[in-house]
């Protein structure tokens, strides 16, 4: 059997997925979760075969639970399903060691099968979210990469609001829109990302 823990903050879908998977002959939920926080919980404690997470959940998103778990080498594979195409997201899961990555309009029957594949040790992505990738390997905009390069080096947004000729407001704008393209939750994560990545040189 393929032990899975669901994370997912919305409980009519969490329900479903648990239904449908649970049909499986060779498939088992054995835990789910609201939030990351008790995903992490219950993974650390069940050992799933795989923990499939939603990227947006509170406490913990998706990706934080990803990131720890391959921080701390526990041997659950992570497979992140998401409605996001976004590729600073994309480049954080897969950073962070994800055997998979799907969108969630994924159909069940394709969803057990890329659980079978994970747990055979192979990795599933989304055909809509590798393009997306390759078609705009950095998300960020011109503008938000320049802001981004003062910041990183340790300019106030006041002193890139005066070197960009920019009003403080519209400088905080593009830093909010590049922090939520990275799939970051603060500034200091964000250039951190752009920088392992490469986009700020």
């Amino acid at each position: 059997m393929i032990r899975i823990l669901l994370g997912e903050d919305q409980g009519l879908l969490r329900g479903a997925l648990a239904t449908l998977l649970s049909l499986e002959e060779d498939i088992e939920v054995v835990g789910q979760a609201e939030n990351g926080e008790v995903a992490l919980a219950l993974i650390e404690e069940l050992k799933p075969d795989i923990a499939i997470l939603d990227i947006e959940m509170p406490l913990k998103t998706g990706l934080d639970v990803a990131e720890h778990i391959h921080r701390e080498q526990w041997p659950s594979k992570v497979l992140i399903l998401t409605t996001f195409a976004r590729p600073g997201y994309f480049q954080r899961a897969v950073a962070a060691g994800i055997a998979g990555y799907l969108l969630k309009e994924t159909p069940s029957d394709e969803l057990a099968d890329a659980i079978r594949q994970i747990a055979a040790g192979k990795r599933v992505v989304s055909p809509e979210l590798s393009l997306a990738v390759w078609e705009n390997p950095c998300p960020l905009s011109p503008r938000e990469r320049e802001v981004m390069k003062h910041a990183a080096q340790g300019l106030t947004m006041q002193e890139i609001s005066s070197k960009l000729f920019l009003s403080h407001g519209t400088v905080r704008n593009y830093m909010s829109e590049a922090i939520s393209k990275l799939g970051a939750n603060t500034r200091i994560e964000a250039i951190s990302i752009a920088h392992e990545k490469g986009w700020l040189d």
